[in-house]
């Protein structure tokens, strides 16, 4: 088949399909964000408006935040679809730097297709290119290295036959997925080739279930049978072999309390009697009080951040740690005795050599006892008060008007530990996506765009700052532009406010945080109207002073949301220093002269670096 390099490139993207975890086939490749400029207008850009009615391609306005917005599309369909993005040569394919090391730390897919500078460089230096003074073949899309699991710079087309199976592998394999970063030199894109037709050949990619090697799990049984109070920690590793119910049917069948980590969140219904509730330093003091008095630690699915584990202070001293992850990179961690496989397959595997065994029902009563204590002390933050509203109050105001087939969304500052701890989920389908292994400022609003085209039943509310909403707030018109339905919830609380939190609380100044604690020229500086701005970019806007206004103004938000198919924002002004405690340690840097100090000196001998 006589095709250019591009041709060639999205004849295959829509001849790749997936298979989602209830067994449907879809197209791995849903949609395409992009921005053209003249380093992909002509090649990619022609091609894929050639089959526009194949392939869908959306209109992005910032080059990271499209990309953040495949990262969101494919956290929502748990891995099992791709979004694209492409963008011309220069800055365009830095601004999605950030979003590939975005879907890098969270273990999401995501295909990058920058374009690149001319290999035969007749016309260097080219617009927007940048010349490394000591290496000719250096161009800027090799900042993309550190942050793909797969990198390729295509520089003849028949490159494409050996470099396209290895991209289908990183974005389908669970134990390599991440980012794959093609560089693609705009005079190579146009290039034609006589490709084989096999190339184009419809592929299904289904879910790959790597089943453990069975010493693995026999040691683990063995210890998992001599624990008296053993703990399982679910991670979105769960979340994405479809494990949830498995691992639930587990904890059961041996009484044994479980707790989740941010990206295995909501797998659990929060009445269940075994959940203690999340873990760590954004999750709940009953988790967390659990996990100290745990004698075993069985992780499924989860790479063990230092949020999640309170900087490895959550766990007692001498418990055993179990890992069971799909990745052997993450399974190995911190001196765990590995299994390394699937999630579900694994709990599948071990159940055999476990029956019979049960934990002390004193023990499996404790999650109850101690997340009783928790829902109590969230009961009280919740309560309605005079004044601007608490993070706290608003997340709980979200949560009881929300329906069980909804999808809420966060990623920075205050408002994680908030949704995170707070958030009680009916179970069923995982419907959270707290983007903390990155925590990307902006995430909320962009990645609830690729997540509302996901995301096909209920609806996706986003909750966001002050702060993320004017970093990255240009694909909430993008969202409106191309009629996608979302809710987007703004708290105002003045700035950094999570950061001043750390700041002042550790014993420094309050500094450039606040904007009352921020530089100025102006005796009364300017103030950002949130919804005249939301307005202008096309966005049904609601705002409320108060609890009370508040649920009424998200209620008439969520209807103008899906009755006109665009996203509503509601814009809140919040406490800007009223929080969710989990009494756990953060590790940071904190200098001796500050009067943290003396609480870092105290807690950092009690972190355990190797179980």
């Amino acid at each position: 088949m006589r095709l250019t390099t591009a041709q060639a490139l999205v004849a295959w993207l829509i001849a790749q399909h997936s298979e989602t975890l209830d067994g449907r086939e879809v197209p791995l490749f849903p949609a395409v964000f992009a921005i053209f400029g003249h380093g992909n207008v002509l090649g990619l850009g022609t091609a894929l408006e050639e089959r526009r009615d194949v392939i869908p391609v959306w209109r992005g306005h910032t080059e990271q935040g499209m990309a953040l917005a495949a990262v969101g599309l494919a956290k929502a369909t748990h891995r099992r679809q791709v979004g694209v993005a492409t963008s011309s040569v220069g800055p365009g394919p830095l601004n999605m730097v950030t979003a590939a090391g975005v879907a890098h730390a969270n273990r999401l897919p995501l295909l990058l297709l920058p374009g690149d500078t001319f290999v035969g460089r007749a016309p260097d230096p080219v617009l927007q290119q940048v010349e490394n003074f000591g290496d000719a073949t250096a161009t800027v899309n090799d900042a993309f290295r550190a942050v793909s699991r797969y990198f390729d710079r295509i520089t003849r087309p028949e490159q494409l036959i050996a470099t396209l199976p290895q991209v289908a592998r990183v974005l389908t394999d669970p134990a390599e997925v991440g980012p794959a970063t093609l560089a693609l030199p705009q005079d190579v894109q146009a290039e034609s080739y006589d490709f084989p037709a096999e190339l184009f050949r419809p592929v299904v990619h289904p879910p790959r279930r790597t089943r453990p090697d069975r010493g693995e799990l026999a040691r683990a049984a063995r210890a998992l049978a001599a624990a008296r109070r053993p703990l399982l920690v679910l991670g979105g590793g769960v979340r994405y072999s479809g494990a949830g119910r498995r691992a639930v049917e587990f904890a059961q069948r041996h009484g044994i309390p479980i707790a989740e980590t941010t990206a295995g969140r909501t797998l659990v219904p929060h009445a269940h009697p075994l959940y203690a509730g999340p873990l760590g330093i954004t999750g709940s003091a009953s988790a967390n009080v659990v996990a100290a008095e745990a004698d075993l630690v069985l992780a499924v699915g989860t790479r063990l951040q230092d949020f999640t584990t309170a900087s490895w202070t959550v766990f007692a001293p001498g418990a055993q740690l179990i890992s069971i992850n799909v990745a052997a990179f993450d399974a190995v961690k911190h001196g765990a005795l590995a299994v390394v496989g699937d999630a579900g397959a694994a709990l599948e595997d071990l159940a055999p050599q476990l029956i019979g065994w049960r934990v002390d029902r004193a023990w499996s009563a404790r999650a109850t006892a101690v997340r009783a204590e928790w829902d109590g002390y969230i009961d009280t933050l919740r309560e309605p008060a005079d004044g601007r509203p608490s993070y706290a109050q608003i997340v709980g105001a979200v949560n009881d008007l929300s329906e069980p087939a909804d999808y809420v969304m966060t990623a920075s500052g205050g408002l994680p530990g908030e949704l995170v701890g707070g958030w009680r989920a009916v179970g069923g389908e995982p419907a959270m996506d707290v983007e903390y292994g990155f925590s990307c400022m902006g995430y909320e609003l962009a990645g609830a765009w690729g997540a509302a085209m996901a995301h096909r039943r209920g609806l996706v509310t986003t909750l966001l700052g002050d702060g993320s909403y004017l970093m990255l707030n240009s694909e909430l018109f993008s969202a409106a532009f191309a009629g996608h339905p979302l809710v987007a919830v703004v708290c105002d609380n003045d700035g950094y406010a999570v950061i001043a939190r750390l700041q002042e609380g550790q014993g420094g100044n309050a500094f450039n945080n606040l904007y009352r604690q921020c530089r100025s020229n102006h005796a009364t500086p300017p103030r950002v109207d949130f919804a005249a701005h939301a307005r202008s970019m096309g966005c049904a806007v609601f705002t409320a002073t108060d609890v009370a206004e508040f649920r009424t103004a998200y209620t008439e938000a969520r209807a103008a949301a899906l009755a006109e198919s665009r996203p509503a924002v509601v814009v809140v002004r919040t406490q800007p220093a009223q929080w969710t405690e989990t009494g756990a340690w953060w590790e940071v840097g904190v200098p001796e002269h500050l009067s943290g100090r003396a609480a870092y000196n105290e807690a950092k001998p009690r972190q355990v670096r190797y179980l």
